[in-house]
């Protein structure tokens, strides 16, 4: 069947006139809005308990669930007829959002929220749960790995004599000299530091090094390259 003869009859035997609906079609409607809704707030929770960056937005969070409810209804309308979803694709088109993602993690939860409403709107029901399964997976054990690797910034103001003991006391440890700015006789080091928690006292005896004035100690969440 050519595309052309394809498009006449979904258009000759669409129901979008038609106002009635079957119970079958009721009920599948209400199933896929309630999962995608129990999905929504799943993926939700999982943002609040493993998010990881500067400011939490309470807002942002709860648009995940209203993306997921909201993308199954839309896949839900397209699949009846090819009528219906070229007429949506084109009122989609015109559509431009600018709110900037700060975070970039924030693009896999909006994907995510996306792919989940599509899944549950065309009733892939298992597809819907392995996803579901595997990226709870994938959160969990980065967020693990990132709280057991005490990734920190240690910021020094020392002399040249206490920037070398303090560089001594670090041996031992994975670091990384970022910078070093000269004030006069005063230095400011920053050095990143992969501190697990049994070795936190090495920063109070750097404090009590001769030539070392002061020491911050900056928890890091981002990503560095030692």
């Amino acid at each position: 069947m050519s595309v052309k003869a394809m498009i006449k009859k979904s258009i000759l035997e669409s129901d979008m006139y038609n106002q009635s609906i079957s119970l079958s079609t009721l009920l599948t409607i209400l199933v896929d809005m309630a999962i995608a809704l129990v999905i929504g707030l799943l993926i939700y929770e999982i943002y609040k308990k493993f998010y990881e960056g500067v400011v939490y937005s309470r807002t942002f969070a709860l648009t995940l669930v209203g993306m997921t409810v909201l993308t199954c209804m839309v896949t839900l309308a397209i699949s009846t007829n090819i009528v219906i979803s070229l007429g949506m694709v084109g009122a989609l088109s015109i559509v431009r959002y600018r709110t900037a993602v700060k975070e970039p993690l924030d693009i896999m939860y909006l994907f995510w929220a996306i792919t989940m409403g599509i899944t549950i709107g065309a009733s892939m029901y298992l597809l819907a749960a392995v996803g579901m399964l595997i990226m709870l997976i994938l959160v969990a054990v980065m967020h693990k790995r990132q709280e057991k690797a005490g990734a920190y910034v240690l910021i020094l103001h020392c002399s040249s004599e206490g920037e070398k003991k303090a560089l001594e006391k670090l041996s031992g440890i994975s670091h990384a000299v970022k910078s070093c700015i000269l004030r006069g006789e005063t230095e400011e080091l920053t050095v990143t530091v992969d501190l697990p928690e049994k070795d936190m006292i090495v920063v109070e005896e750097i404090k009590e090094l001769a030539g070392v004035e002061d020491v911050t100690l900056i928890r890091y969440n981002g990503e560095y390259h030692s």
